[in-house]
């Protein structure tokens, strides 16, 4: 992919994680993906697993919004550095994390995701166990 292109893929795909639209998301990825972040690190391999995994997970966070910082081109696909404003409740947590993607023609077949979640967990947690109490 020229850096154009590849730029306008990625803020495209970016744009697919907020709204809770998992089929949108889905739609750039091929159907033997394999998939890996903090929360699945053992991976997830193929769309329907991963159609699962989405469905929860932008069901949960309808509302971020995620942002590109840097796109590094790779022989197999490119590296994404990002950030991510994830609201929970009254508060809003900046994150910043890496993607490794690889790409097979214009589909996404390997995403490794990198970041640290302990502050954004902690306060869903937290809300967890003051909702448990009332």
């Amino acid at each position: 992919m020229h850096k154009k292109d590849l730029v306008l893929f990625v803020n495209d795909w970016l744009e697919s994680w907020t709204g809770n639209k998992p089929k949108q998301l889905l739609s750039f990825y091929t159907d033997d993906v394999f998939y890996l972040d903090p929360a699945n690190q053992d991976g997830i391999k193929g769309k329907a697993n991963l159609e699962i995994y989405f469905t929860k997970l932008l069901n949960k966070n309808a509302n971020w919004k995620w942002r590109v910082i840097e796109i590094f081109p790779t022989t197999k696909g490119f590296t994404l550095k990002w950030e991510a404003i994830i609201p929970v409740l009254d508060k809003a947590f900046l994150i910043y994390g890496v993607d490794l993607v690889e790409m097979k023609g214009n589909k996404i077949c390997r995403d490794e995701i990198y970041f640290d979640r302990y502050n954004w967990h902690t306060e869903v947690d937290l809300n967890k166990q003051n909702k448990t109490k009332v």
